[in-house]
């Protein structure tokens, strides 16, 4: 007998290995795909669901049915790492100011959509063909999985759009704050409704002993959290490269749902009594403690974010080879009037609890269409329902699995109209450039020409002017906005500088003129750069006075030297010639970043601070410098990442 159990694990082993093989091809693809699904405007992971069930047993039969099985270890590592990314999205600094409107949004759609949705599902299990025929235990359990599940939102989604948009504003930030902490509840309450789904399914009751069992298996879960948010803690401090960390977070993953699979099992042997941690709600526990508790929380986003592609690529194809067909054929309809029936609950429980919040009513008109989207953690609670439920598990998950794709499709549609009704879109108008900066540069020669096609270039608005109308007419380029005025004065420059104005170049050939053009831009107009180019030294103590850079050519050449020689690198950021990295600075104008610690603002891996200025002193920061609205902020990053943190601070 040991013998035959010997070889049956041998050939089980194999075929997975076999299996494994042919799945990671059929990824390959499947990434392929997704990427055409996004060039026609659908959600990559419709794509990915799509090369699962064409290359199923309902199309191509590359992979059998029961491939799922083999390489149901792929779900379980794919949806830790999915809790993870879920975990470390909840960065309750973010939610503070906003906590009391999302609160009281977050129970209102909880609880009407519970309701609302649930007792739906529940009516339409008797006319769905694929489910009739389900007792009343069975058929509350399916409505209350359902109804949790569908409340799941969409955090990367809903961020993907608003970082299209560059949308900004209070609107913004509450629908983003909801969605995280509306995926983190679901998870909790998951938890608490697959106990209860187990035990209709079951027959087992619901008495006082079952709810203390249910109270022992989330405190475990929470302890377990903990304990694992410390394994990541020692994993992230070691100086290991960075594919064996990604290793060992895989294999924690993996093992939160073995831990879980084997505590159960003893447990029931053992002790009678069968305790159940949820293994994603672990997993979400330790991904907030590292966020929130830890100084690992950059380097954790930046492997979550290294591994998450592979991830989506995989859950979504092997869920999608689970997928029934046929049964998905027939649920269509009955999907499309969940669909409806989710939206009028988010609907209703949003606008009941913004109504008690104190928002606005626009807010209350139009936030709810924000709050559409599904994606990654609702197909992998989909899935995890579906193994609680023997009778009809794989016809749910397809139903389910309909809704969502429904939600994915639809959702960022519904999004970005609602930020734009709101006015938080922020996309530059046809022709014209956002985040357009304004710069006068008074001198026209060579040099001050090649400066305004420099900054031009960048997204400036530059205009150059000239009191010598020789210098205009002979150094007049079509691509350059060049001007004659007679003279500096507070008449003449009036045209030219406005109080968006960010700075004045004086490259005239008069100190007096450049001295005189420099106090009407900071005393009429309150410009806050002046940079100034002496011809002599007279006048450097009054440049000074008025807080104007001052550029001396010889001096300059010497350092840029020297500096080429000490920091080369940081001379091809200064002279723009590092074809990756960009220098700019920012302004802080978003109000909730006022007092926020700069360890806070959770910037992008490739983005450095290197410089606050504040009331015209200079700021070298560190994590636990706070910064206050109107500073200015030279950073270092690649372009994208830039314009991420401008939509964030300002």
């Amino acid at each position: 007998m040991p013998a035959v159990q010997f070889i049956a694990k041998e050939v089980t082993g194999l075929q997975t290995l076999i299996y494994l093989a042919g799945f990671a091809l059929i990824c390959l693809a499947s990434h392929r795909i997704g990427q055409w699904f996004a060039q026609i405007r659908l959600p990559y992971i419709t794509g990915y669901l799509f090369t699962g069930v064409l290359v199923g047993s309902f199309g191509l039969q590359l992979l059998p049915s029961s491939a799922g099985e083999n390489l149901r270890f792929i779900d379980q590592i794919a949806l830790a790492v999915i809790a993870f990314v879920a975990g470390s999205e909840l960065f309750y600094k973010d939610l503070l100011s906003r906590l009391r409107s999302i609160l009281w949004s977050l129970g209102m759609i909880i609880a009407i959509a519970l309701g609302l949705i649930g007792t739906t599902l529940f009516f339409l299990l008797d006319i769905i063909p694929f489910t009739q025929g389900l007792n009343i235990g069975d058929k509350i359990a399916v409505a209350l999985l359902g109804s949790t599940i569908l409340l799941a939102l969409s955090p990367p989604s809903t961020i993907a759009v608003i970082k299209e948009l560059r949308a900004r504003g209070p609107a913004t930030r509450l629908i983003l704050g909801l969605t995280v902490a509306m995926d983190v509840a679901i998870i909790v309450i998951f938890a608490i409704s697959s106990s209860f789904a187990v035990a209709l399914v079951e027959g087992s009751g619901v008495n006082l002993a079952f709810l203390a069992l249910l109270l022992l298996d989330l405190i475990l879960s929470g302890i377990a959290g903990y304990g694992v948010g410390q394994v990541l803690q020692v994993i992230l401090r070691q100086s290991w490269s960075r594919w064996v960390k990604l290793t060992l977070i895989v294999a924690l993953g993996y093992g939160i749902f073995a831990g879980a699979d084997w505590l159960k099992t003893v447990s029931a042997a053992s002790w009678s009594i069968k305790i159940v941690i949820e293994p994603l709600l672990v997993a979400l526990i330790s991904g907030f403690l590292i966020t929130n508790f830890s100084p690992y929380r950059d380097e954790f986003a930046e492997l979550l974010h290294d591994i998450s592609p592979v991830v989506y690529v995989a859950f979504f194809t092997i869920t999608g080879l689970g997928l029934k067909l046929d049964i998905l054929l027939t649920a269509l309809i009955f999907a499309a009037v969940i669909f409806l029936v989710r939206a009028l609950a988010i609907f209703s429980g949003s606008m009941l609890g913004l109504t008690i919040a104190g928002e606005p009513s626009r807010f209350r008109s139009l936030l709810w269409l924000g709050l559409i989207t599904q994606a990654g953690i609702a197909l992998g609670l989909a899935r995890e329902a579906s193994l609680l439920l023997p009778m009809s598990g794989d016809a749910f998950a397809t139903l389910i699995i309909a809704v969502i794709v429904l939600n994915e499709i639809f959702g960022p549609l519904t999004l970005r109209f609602a930020l734009q009704r709101l006015g938080e879109a922020n996309l530059p108008e046809p022709g014209i450039r956002d985040d357009v900066r304004d710069v006068l540069i008074l001198g026209v020669e060579q040099q001050s020409i090649a400066l305004a096609r420099q900054l031009s270039a960048r997204g400036w608005q530059v205009r150059v002017a000239d009191t010598d109308r020789d210098h205009v007419q002979r150094l007049a380029a079509e691509d350059v906005d060049e001007r004659y005025i007679p003279e500096v004065s507070l008449q003449t420059l009036s045209g030219l500088i406005t109080r968006a104005t960010d700075a004045v170049v004086a490259l005239l050939e008069k100190d007096e003129d450049n001295l005189r053009a420099c106090q009407i831009a900071l005393e009429k107009f309150g410009v806050p750069r002046l940079i100034v180019r002496p011809n002599r030294s007279e006048l450097r103590e009054q440049f000074r006075e008025l807080g104007a850079i001052i550029v001396d050519p010889a001096t300059a050449m010497v350092n840029l030297l020297e500096q080429a020689v000490r920091a080369p690198q940081s001379l091809s950021l200064l002279l723009h010639t590092d074809p990756v990295y960009d220098v700019v600075q920012m302004t802080v104008t978003n109000r909730e970043i006022d007092g926020r610690l700069v360890r806070d603002l959770r910037l992008p891996a490739d983005v450095l601070l290197l410089e606050i200025s504040r009331d015209g002193q200079a700021i070298v920061p560190h994590g636990y410098t706070r910064l206050r609205h109107g500073d200015e902020l030279t950073i270092v990053g690649k372009p994208d990442s830039l314009r991420e943190v401008g939509l964030r601070i300002g």
